[in-house]
């Protein structure tokens, strides 16, 4: 099991808390990102500015049991169908059941925006965030591997 980040968009509260998860149950740290962002972790790859460049190189690193850490509901998607978890930067776990309805929700969305209209972004991260996401990774962790729990 190694938890793999697509840095490009993860709050560094969030990162910060996959590190110390990581080594509190000696699990591997990988972020991925377009450029550098002075990202610590214990192994950070750098790739190109094309389109999908950093979700292509998550895809192709995630192996079943790995832990995914992304705020992008198409990455999250991928990954799910390679038998990996997933995890928003919120806590929230993207899984089987309910990726459909986000990737048809920003499929809405995206065709609303195209015509003009206006969708709020996200809102600004909270204590609670932190605390959620914290929860969930343990969670997963501890399902992947209860003797760690």
């Amino acid at each position: 099991m190694k938890i793999l980040i697509d840095a490009d968009a993860c709050p560094k509260a969030a990162l910060q808390i996959c590190v110390q998860i990581g080594h509190k149950y000696d699990i591997p740290i990988w972020t991925v990102a377009s450029f550098n962002h002075n990202i610590v972790s214990d192994h950070h790859v750098v790739v190109g500015s094309a389109s999908q460049e950093a979700d292509i190189k998550v895809i192709n690193m995630t192996e079943p049991g790995d832990i995914i850490v992304t705020q992008d509901w198409g990455l999250a998607s991928m990954v799910l169908g390679k038998a990996a978890y997933c995890l928003s930067p919120t806590g929230k776990e993207y899984s089987p059941e309910n990726i459909d309805f986000l990737l048809e929700e920003r499929e809405i969305k995206a065709k609303f925006r195209r015509g003009g209209g206006r969708t709020k972004g996200p809102s600004k991260r909270t204590r609670e965030d932190d605390q959620r996401f914290e929860a969930g990774i343990e969670r997963l962790i501890t399902k992947e591997q209860p003797q760690l729990g």
